[in-house]
């Protein structure tokens, strides 16, 4: 378990920007060092912020897409294509801008796919993907990600992983279908937090002041279940990136003055 480092950026902008910048330069130096790399995207206002920053930044043509293996932390289980779809999201912002190979990119199974309308067929599917993409030099039946992005809630909850529901309580599997979420569409797939803890570095993203008391919540030692943001850390690196909004319910000493 890595113990968390807190970035604030002064606005939910500049914080995009400089979570884009800090991936390119993360996918850049895991691509020198190994020749491939992964990233873990998520959804939601911050996850698709940083997408988009991303797509703008000059220094995006310095990674080398065909060597990138893109997965998803969760998805809304509704039909392919629909707009509130996360991959749907992530298409528009970012990937239909950029060289990926269609084959490095693991999209979560929609609705009205091969599984039909059954969820946790669908989460056992992406289970034995991510199993198959594993190598042996991998902490367990999931890839070691390079970085794996989640999002925070009001409520705290990452991925889809809500506070006392039963796929924040899971400790075996690494992928679950979600029933009865309760935020809509009720019907999700998700990683579990062993999963995530499978990644090298875990970056949790949270902007604007509906985010501060899960913010503060999360990095004051809650238990996992009751706020699973404080569950979700990375095997080397555990890195919290916030503006002044998200992070004004944090002790000052918890993190340097916005510099930027």
């Amino acid at each position: 378990m890595s113990a968390p480092q807190v970035v604030v950026h002064r606005d939910k902008e500049l914080m995009a920007k400089a979570a884009a910048a800090r991936l390119i330069t993360k996918i850049v130096d895991a691509q020198a060092a190994r020749g491939s790399a992964s990233v873990v995207l998520t959804g939601g206002r911050n996850g698709n912020g940083l997408l988009a920053a991303l797509a703008e930044s000059p220094a995006r043509d310095a990674v080398d897409w065909s060597r990138l293996d893109l997965w998803w932390g969760d998805e809304r289980f509704l039909p392919e294509g629909d707009p509130e779809r996360n991959h749907t999201q992530a298409r528009e912002a970012l990937l239909d801008s950029v060289p990926v190979d269609p084959a490095r990119v693991h999209v979560m199974a929609p609705s009205d796919g091969g599984y039909g309308n059954d969820a946790d067929a669908a989460a056992e599917a992406y289970a034995a993907a991510l199993a198959a993409a594993a190598g042996p030099e991998d902490h367990g039946p999931v890839p070691s990600f390079d970085v794996l992005l989640l999002g925070v809630g009001p409520d705290t909850h990452v991925a889809s992983l809500f506070p006392e529901h039963p796929a924040a309580r899971e400790t075996e599997r690494t992928v679950v279908g979600v029933h009865g979420a309760p935020k809509p569409p009720p019907t999700r797939i998700s990683l579990t937090l062993p999963a995530i803890r499978a990644a090298r570095e875990v970056w949790l993203l949270a902007a604007g002041e509906d985010k501060a008391n899960a913010a503060a919540m999360a990095l004051s030692g809650a238990g996992e279940i009751q706020a699973p943001a404080a569950g979700a850390y990375g095997r080397s690196r555990t890195l919290w990136l916030l503006d002044e909004a998200a992070a004004s319910q944090l002790p000052r000493g918890l993190y340097p003055p916005a510099s930027a």
